[in-house]
């Protein structure tokens, strides 16, 4: 499986979204250089409230830019950046990878999957209506989130629009993603 990176985005603020960048560097074992969910322990407003000792599964946010297109088709616009995502990529169907996939981002940054973004309310509040879109049940009750994956930098490097994205998958039997 292979794609590319459409575009990169950080922030050193808490905000919703993110600006897009010319490039971002990945460290290791801690995600995007000078990004707000950088670090070794968790980041996330909600995670850091329940326990700030528990590990950062979620420094890089990863989507897949053929999201926007779906969400375009419901009559909302997004643009690479906006629901807080730091790498957005396209050709590769992020949701269906397993645990443990490992993603070669550029020459030389490796981001291991944790697992799937958990949307919360805030995307509501950037677009009214969004958070069903991303955030639904199958016909069969089970919960399906859309709103991207999230990651641990496992080798860090440079990150820019146009560079390549190749998946190594992990040995089976595969784990699918959960919320992280």
């Amino acid at each position: 499986m292979t794609g590319s990176v459409v575009a990169v985005s950080s922030n050193g603020a808490y905000s919703f979204t993110k600006p897009n960048r010319p490039g971002i560097r990945l460290l290791a074992g801690l995600g995007v250089e000078g990004d707000v969910h950088a670090g070794t322990t968790v980041k996330h407003r909600s995670r850091v409230r329940q326990d700030p000792s528990q590990p950062n599964l979620r420094q890089v946010h990863l989507m897949h830019a053929e999201l926007f297109e779906e969400l375009a088709a419901a009559g909302f616009t997004v643009e690479p950046g906006q629901l807080g995502e730091n790498v957005t990529t396209r050709g590769v169907d992020l949701l269906a990878l397993p645990v443990g996939a490992l993603l070669h981002l550029g020459a030389e940054a490796v981001v291991e999957v944790t697992g799937l973004r958990n949307p919360c309310a805030q995307i509501d509040g950037f677009r009214p209506g969004l958070l069903k879109q991303v955030v639904h049940r199958n016909d069969d009750g089970t919960l399906v989130r859309r709103a991207g994956i999230m990651g641990v930098v496992r080798s860090g490097g440079e990150i820019r629009p146009g560079d390549g994205v190749t998946v190594t998958l992990p040995p089976e039997p595969h784990r699918p993603l959960d919320r992280v």
